[in-house]
């Protein structure tokens, strides 16, 4: 009886480990930054695995052939956990004249975080993805997210 047990216990844990290996494939997308015609917008890092406590740049690129708007200075940018939680997003610039921030055809803007949190703690080590979003010219909204590892 025991045999059979164990026996149960490692398909379990094979098919477990197999759908879990697979999940992490389609959510670890390498492929950060494809130029595309029509709305695209992309989020690119320098690498996809960090040590804690070290910089992250994030550059959001316009990788389509369409300016994108976005309401305010953040672009959009926000880093969750892998399950939704917001951790970050950067400080909005209060502008007087509440013009759209754009970005046109090929061009980018850089962020930093520091793995600080909105709260100020640091992160955790695990999986974090990164989004953002903004609009084309007819108002329909553009986003992506990529998937970066922050290890001991």
């Amino acid at each position: 009886m025991t045999s059979k047990t164990l026996i149960a216990f490692i398909s379990v844990g094979l098919v477990a480990g197999l759908v879990f290996g697979l999940y992490l494939i389609e959510v670890k997308n390498i492929n950060q930054l494809v130029f595309v015609d029509g709305p695209s917008i992309s989020i690119v890092t320098e690498k996809y695995d960090f040590k804690k406590g070290e910089e992250i740049k994030i550059y959001i690129i316009n990788s389509g052939t369409v300016p994108l708007t976005f309401p305010d200075s953040s672009y959009g940018l926000r880093v969750t956990g892998l399950w939704g939680m917001l951790m970050y997003t950067p400080d909005i610039i209060q502008e007087s004249d509440l013009e759209p921030y754009s970005l046109e055809p090929k061009e980018k803007v850089e962020f930093i975080w520091d793995q600080l949190k909105n709260d100020g703690d640091f992160t955790l080590e695990g999986l974090y993805k990164i989004h953002s979003k903004g609009f084309d010219p007819n108002e329909n909204k553009v986003e992506k997210s990529t998937t970066i590892t922050i290890w001991k």
